[in-house]
């Protein structure tokens, strides 16, 4: 019975054509009970909602909260798991209030409803000036993170925008929709490899980028458990070869994005990311170039992730796996994840590692049974959940920070700054050519043992820079 009830209801009673006829309000505001806004009552609380239902028959639920806290849309959602009734909500109060929405866009919830956060309200300034007329580079521009990427900044008017990723299906289909936007700087769409210094070098002599970030990465864990070494090449070698790369052509910036695997990695895939990260570190160290890191969790909608596969689960009868009861995630949704890393990069000091508050882990088997009910059915008795154990490199929960870490706030809110006990031993920069040879030769069990042994690496003193960043970027 707030400001978006009001409007709602004010829109349905004003539409004499409109589908929609109010019958009740539920307000956690007990005070409201008995209330009436243009003539619909209030019936009474969330917690007596049920009651309500039961009584009242409605043919849909719709959830008028703006910006609505998920823990309170899961509570309606399993509140009202018992009734076979349709749960809808709306867009945001904004757009209502510019009169941009009306009842006719009223929408079915979504997994987004049930995890998403308020928007971060952070000011623009700093990530304009950072981008706004400058030179900027996106690998892996045709991924989830890296497409979102390239669409912020693209809003954000740089000089030149290049786009580089393996992928032409992807790549193309992120320059039509931003072709579409006719933005004012250049737009470069350049197909490569990361791991092809000549390519790579060519695309930064070409170009000149100012500002880099690297999202090029392979990020699936059992299928790195399986191919190791394409993990080392792809995330340890592409990173080096760009950070040498990105130094010799005199970037400004280059911010790297990481992983929550890469914390204490049980996995190929986390242990290759957190050595990517030490690859960073270590250019870093003395460079005119600045380097750093951005770490964080899953991402709502990227590709690969949990959240379609539950979803065709879902639709084919189930079942839905889980590999554990206990299996619990962060997520994220991605426009947000990708805001707060442009809010990192603009504060960046060279060699920081960043962490993007990402809320509470979310219990999978929550998720599911969540999903199970916006479908129409009822969990463990339309639709079975089946817990099929731990694959191969697979924790039970992820952790944003380890055991020689600690979080510390930044200049930004919901971005928190790692402070790190971790020093760079002496013959770092020899293990990690060792690895990459392992790799180029396809050694799976000794990529396996290095990627062990570099992630257990540690000393009291950072090393001076050593060969290793001082090789020319086609090495």
């Amino acid at each position: 019975a707030g400001s978006a009830g009001e409007l709602i209801v004010r829109d349905m009673k004003s539409d004499r054509a409109s589908d929609y006829q109010p019958i009740g309000f539920v307000d956690d505001d007990e005070h409201k009970t008995g209330w009436r806004i243009h003539g619909v009552p209030v019936l009474g609380t969330r917690r007596d909602l049920p009651a309500i239902v039961e009584r009242s028959r409605p043919d849909e639920i719709l959830l008028a909260i703006s910006n609505a806290d998920p823990a309170v849309v899961r509570s309606v959602v399993r509140a009202l798991e018992a009734f076979d009734i349709p749960i809808k909500t709306l867009p945001n109060l904004r757009d209502i209030i510019d009169g941009k929405v009306k009842v006719g866009q009223i929408r079915k919830l979504s997994v987004e409803d049930l995890l998403s956060r308020a928007p971060v309200g952070l000011d623009r300034a700093p990530v304009k000036q950072l981008i706004g007329g400058r030179r900027v580079m996106v690998t892996g521009a045709g991924g989830s993170i890296g497409s979102e990427l390239c669409r912020q900044i693209a809003r954000l008017s740089p000089a030149t925008l290049v786009m580089f990723e393996r992928y032409e299906n992807s790549l193309h289909a992120i320059r039509m929709e931003l072709e579409d936007q006719r933005l004012s700087g250049g737009l470069y769409s350049t197909v490569g490899d990361i791991t092809d210094s000549g390519r790579l070098n060519d695309v930064l002599r070409t170009y000149r980028p100012e500002i880099i970030f690297h999202a090029a990465a392979h990020k699936h864990v059992p299928l790195m458990e399986e191919n190791p070494c394409e993990a080392v090449k792809n995330n340890v070698r592409g990173t080096r070869l760009l950070a040498q790369a990105a130094e010799a052509y005199g970037a400004d910036r280059v911010v790297l994005i990481s992983t929550d695997k890469a914390v204490n990695p049980a996995s190929v895939m986390g242990a290759s990311k957190r050595v990517a990260e030490m690859v960073v570190q270590a250019q870093a160290n003395g460079s005119g170039t600045s380097f750093s890191i951005v770490r964080f969790g899953n991402v709502l909608g990227s590709n690969g992730s949990v959240v379609p596969r539950f979803v065709e689960q879902i639709r084919k009868g189930g079942p839905v796996t889980i590999t554990h009861p206990d299996m619990r995630r962060f997520f994220m949704l991605i426009p947000e994840a990708v805001q707060l890393v442009l809010h990192a990069a603009a504060q960046a000091e060279s060699g920081a590692t960043y962490v993007l508050e990402m809320g509470e882990q979310v219990k999978l088997v929550d998720m599911a049974r969540d999903l199970i009910r916006l479908s129409g059915f009822v969990p463990d008795e339309d639709i079975r959940i089946e817990f099929i154990g731990l694959r191969p490199g697979e924790k039970l929960y992820e952790e944003l920070v380890g055991p020689d870490e600690e979080l510390g706030p930044s200049r930004v809110d919901k971005i928190l700054r790692v402070s790190s006990r971790w020093r760079m031993a002496e013959g770092l920069f020899e293990q990690i050519h060792a690895l990459e040879a392992e790799a180029s030769d396809g050694d799976a069990d000794a990529v396996r043992a290095s990627l062990k042994g570099l992630t257990e690496l540690c000393a009291c003193a950072a090393p001076a820079r050593a060969s290793f960043a001082r090789k020319s970027a086609g090495s």
